[in-house]
């Protein structure tokens, strides 16, 4: 028997239509933008489909030799903050999650107290200069390595994982660390999955680091450079890093400002968009295990 569709079902229906359209449109619009002759852009009119399509723009932005440097400093922070943070938020989480831990509510509550409230900028500054992190790659894993709300998540996990699993494991001789690196973790994978998505998403947005701790341009991460080319206010700015940048316009004719500030955003935007088909399943898992535990 079909169920039938009421006028609540349908106004849903709508109601999400318009949101799928409102989060992708500007999405569809940038690569629009971006494979569209810069010239022609600029009468204005491009929706989600080129009207004189071309790759000047692309072209431009893999000569430019900064670009190409930051992307794989992006990637690199990326993939090695990723593993380090997941790595140190599960011991330390493993550790809290433990009944019998000596002084557990004192460490619980200098983590929860970090977690509302931070030091400031200038004595975080100041802390990151006195440990020789200034214009170092570290910078940007180190201090992200501990996310005190991915914490609780991660612990709030640990603690409903049956103790039998453990009790067996100690009878048969493991230590804790073969227990939790070879039985809770790999029954955690789809918690452990929709942390990763959300500490790689992090790393790869993030630019605030960058500008504050930052001087030298080869470390500087994507996002920075594409503020810095979007803020530019003009075409020779903006391809300041690639070299000759008159000549660069002269022999890529038709090509804006805005065009190349439109590819550079769909560059810095597509990688991290092929991340989430593989952790998908992963995390509608993780989401599906939450809901029924909780």
């Amino acid at each position: 028997m079909k169920k039938k569709i009421d006028a609540f079902d349908i106004l849903n229906y709508v109601i999400l239509f318009l949101l799928t359209i409102i989060t992708i449109y500007p999405i569809l619009n940038t690569a629009a933008i971006s494979l569209n002759e810069g010239l022609d852009t600029m009468r204005g009119g491009i929706t989600v489909f080129p009207r004189k399509f071309t790759l000047q723009n692309y072209a431009i932005i893999f000569k430019n030799k900064s670009i190409l440097n930051s992307f794989g400093i992006t990637v690199l922070r990326t993939l090695i903050g990723t593993v380090t943070s997941l790595l140190a938020t599960s011991l330390l989480a493993y550790g809290l999650s433990k009944k019998n831990l000596k002084w557990k509510k004192l460490y619980t509550g200098i983590c929860v107290v970090s977690m509302y409230f931070s030091g400031g900028l200038i004595p975080t500054y100041l802390l990151i200069y006195n440990i020789g992190l200034i214009n170092n790659f570290w910078v940007y894993i180190i201090p992200n390595m501990i996310s005190v709300f991915n914490v609780i998540i991660v612990m709030t996990f640990f603690k409903q994982i049956p103790e039998a699993l453990e009790e067996s494991a100690k009878l048969d001789g493991a230590g804790q660390f073969l227990i939790l690196f070879r039985i809770i973790l790999p029954v955690s994978m789809p918690m452990l999955a929709t942390i990763a998505l959300f500490n790689a998403v992090f790393q790869w947005n993030s630019w605030f680091d960058g500008y504050i701790y930052m001087t030298n341009d080869n470390l500087l991460p994507l996002q920075n450079i594409l503020l810095r080319i979007i803020n530019s206010n003009s075409m020779s700015e903006t391809l300041s890093k690639a070299g000759s940048a008159s000549a660069m316009v002269n022999k890529f004719k038709g090509v804006t400002v805005k065009s190349v500030n439109m590819a550079t955003m769909m560059v810095s935007m597509i990688p991290i968009f092929m991340v989430y088909p593989f952790l998908q399943k992963y995390f509608v898992k993780g989401i599906m295990v939450g809901s029924i535990k909780g």
